[in-house]
């Protein structure tokens, strides 16, 4: 994809047209000021891939509105985790999810195709709000794991004539921008354009960030019952000394040395750019029938160059790594990635009503294409030139990659192509009681490109569902839920001449109840679950060696996770909104293979634990703002709560507690807000990795103030 690093005189050109299409129906806009907006959204697709109110959805759901974002001025989607019960920061954007590490299980309007894999940090510019399914979506969604599901919902062109401004400053030099605009183009077609762009350096040595975003689209009205949405998505995301790590720690979880350090060089850094075409067309044939079809075209391309800690140097020369010195040693990569990406789905709802039952049945298919590249170049250690890096006397600038001896590590693309049919319906028992079934049968095919090995398998997942409603504002829910998860194509052709991994499954059952309150202002969901999964990869104990007949990875892992979630959202009053979760969790490996360990789960002193790595048993989160109607002013506070973890080397990670806060005022249509994030300047640790690369250090305090102007 060709580079457009200066996208400027682009985003001024469309802006002027679509002023100027905005200033010819001005006469028709009333100015009526800006009121504040609330939390509390009734609706989703997320969970049935239908409009439903998310008190008949028999399965946990949280959906994040644009008034909380703004509200917290949340700017990349790891702003947003302590508002979802279950969900805390692994690394980077990948999430522990009810207890299972996941960083795929994303989704945008409900189809596949993430922008920013590969390490990048999704912005959350041009999304109007984020969905959280929980538990396992296999009947819905596909492959994936057990844990959950995350729907970015774009922003979409509208006949609503406005323009949006906002301007953003805050410490560690954030400044940044954006514009959006809607409006019509005529009685039938409609718009949307909108850029962003934003820098900061980090608290981190050697690392900022710069991000940049054009998006926007045109909404055709074809005829009373046919519309075409088109939309296109532009994104740099340029983070210099990336991709960062985490800092070096004690046994109990203490920074070595301050928060602030990184293992990376000034000149290292990973860069991202992506275009994101998508198309969605919606007809009714009648009343009772309707298809809703999504096109969505993404290439983007990652490159990035970083050095990497590869442990304690020995410098006793007794064959042992010694931390007391603090130099470690390193290793360098350069890599290039490249995906181009096709996703398609199709939706039929069909609205069947009987003499007892009425039907709402959806049936579907959706096919995903990917065509990936991978180049990979490395240097180890002093012998290729990387000089060491003393943590306590940082020796930056003294190492010269241009002088590294680089070896090919050789490249890794390959293709992928999913295809997909589901059926589901829901059924409405009578005035108590509903139910939901579907299933959904999926194919894969894998194809290494270097070696042409390839690899297809299938499977048949089940979901049934049960709904009791005692009383007009409470539903009780009973769900099954499956998943699986294909095994990835390198790991399949390791052990292709000794026989095939099977897919990884799971499965949930989940017993819940959400309630409406205060006229139905004001919604709560409790729920608890037990999650297995199985057929889970391990590494072999018999294996010999290459060429012995004996697999050297097999499906024996079993892991089982149980919990207990509770949500709440919605207004306390016409003056107050809450959002406010607690989660309690515990994932255990219960089965493998004898002396093994999987990716998650943690080596203490040297010994297997069950325990699974950055899974914290307790997790709460709290976002409350109160209204001034008389001053047009607001104040907001936040608190999120992460109980202890451990990294995958048995490294305690602290329980930590941090509190933001925020101010704003409004003026006809001019919004001011000041948002302080981390209000005490808590030091602590979200996550931990490895001893050799310590635990992702948490932002300090930040500041961030915005004026946002509507006309």
């Amino acid at each position: 994809m060709n580079s457009a690093k200066h996208l400027l005189p682009l985003a001024i050109a469309l802006h002027s047209a679509t002023a100027a299409a905005a200033d010819s129906v001005e006469e028709e806009v009333v100015v009526t000021g800006r009121a504040q907006e609330f939390y509390l959204e009734s609706e989703t697709r997320v969970g049935t891939k239908v409009a439903t109110d998310i008190m008949d959805i028999p399965q946990s759901v949280q959906v994040l509105s644009a008034q909380l974002m703004r509200d917290q001025a949340a700017r990349q989607v790891t702003d947003l985790y302590r508002a979802v019960a279950g969900v805390s920061e692994f690394s980077y954007s990948g999430v522990t999810f009810r207890g299972f590490r996941d960083d795929a299980n994303v989704f945008y309007d409900g189809v596949r195709g993430d922008p920013y894999s590969g390490f990048g940090v999704p912005q959350l510019f041009n999304f109007e709000r984020v969905e959280i399914l929980k538990g396992p979506a296999g009947a819905l969604y596909g492959g994936g794991e057990p844990g959950g599901t995350i729907n970015y919902v774009s922003k979409k062109p509208r006949f609503e004539e406005n323009t949006e401004v906002n301007l953003t400053a805050g410490n560690y030099d954030r400044l940044g921008g954006s514009v959006d605009t809607t409006g019509g183009l005529s009685e039938s077609v409609a718009y949307r354009f909108g850029t962003f762009y934003e820098e900061q350096d980090s608290f981190r040595n050697n690392a900022d960030a710069a991000n940049q975003e054009v998006a926007g689209g045109l909404l055709f009205e074809l005829a009373e019952n046919t519309r075409l949405t088109t939309t296109f998505d532009y994104i740099e995301q340029d983070l210099g000394g990336n991709r960062l790590r985490g800092v070096p720690v004690d046994d109990d979880g203490n920074f070595l040395v301050d928060r602030s350090y990184n293992a990376n060089e000034k000149g290292d850094f990973q860069d991202l750019e992506a275009l994101v075409l998508q198309a969605t067309l919606d007809h009714w044939f009648s009343k009772n029938l309707s298809l809703s079809t999504t096109l969505r075209q993404l290439d983007n391309e990652r490159d990035q160059q970083y050095h990497e800690s590869r442990g304690w140097v020995d410098v006793n020369g007794d064959d042992k790594e010694d931390v007391n010195d603090g130099t470690i040693k390193r290793e360098y990569r350069k890599q290039h990635r490249q995906n181009a990406e096709t996703s398609l789905t199709a939706d039929f709802v069909y609205a069947l009503d009987t003499a007892s039952i009425d039907h709402q049945i959806l049936f579907g298919g959706d096919y995903h294409k990917v065509d990936t590249e991978y180049d990979y170049f490395r240097a180890r250690y002093e012998a290729d030139g990387v000089v060491n890096l003393n943590i306590f006397e940082l020796n930056y600038g003294e190492t010269d990659p241009s002088t590294y001896n680089l070896r090919n590590m050789g490249s890794d693309g390959a293709k992928s192509d999913r295809y997909s049919v589901y059926l589901q319906d829901q059924m409405e028992l009578g005035p108590l009681w509903s139910a939901l079934v579907g299933v959904r049968h999926d194919t894969f095919e894998d194809t290494a490109k270097a070696s042409g090995y390839r690899f297809e398998d299938n499977a048949l997942v089940p979901r049934a569902s049960l709904v009791f409603k005692p009383l007009d504002h409470t539903s009780l829910y009973l769900n099954y839920s499956e998943s699986f998860n294909p095994i990835g194509l390198g790991e399949q052709e390791d052990v292709s001449e000794e026989g095939s991994l099977d897919p990884e499954t799971g499965n949930q059952i989940e017993l819940g109840i959400k309630s409406e309150w205060l006229d139905g202002s004001m919604m709560t969901t409790l729920a608890v679950y037990t999650i297995t999964k199985k057929d889970v990869t391990m590494a072999n104990p018999d294996d010999g060696g290459l060429d012995d007949g004996i697999p050297a990875l097999i499906n024996v892992g079993k892991v089982e996770s149980q919990g207990f979630e509770a949500t709440l959202v919605g207004d306390l009053s016409d003056s107050w909104t809450i959002t406010a979760n607690y989660a309690y969790n515990d994932t255990r490996m219960v089965k493998g293979a004898e002396g093994q360990y999987l990716i998650n789960t943690i080596i203490e002193n040297d010994r297997f634990s069950d325990r699974f790595a950055n899974a914290p048993r307790h997790q709460a989160g709290l976002w409350s703002r109160y209204d001034f109607p008389s001053i047009n002013s607001s104040i907001a506070f936040g608190a999120d709560y992460v109980s202890e973890q451990f990294s995958f080397n048995g490294q305690r990670v602290k329980p930590f507690t941090v509190f933001d806060l925020s101010w704003s005022t409004a003026w006809n249509d001019t919004l001011v807000q000041v948002n302080v994030k981390n209000l005490l300047d808590k030091e602590y640790a979200v996550s931990g990795f490895n001893e050799r690369n310590g635990h992702f250090p948490g932002d300090p305090r930040e500041l961030v103030v915005q004026v946002t102007q509507n006309f």
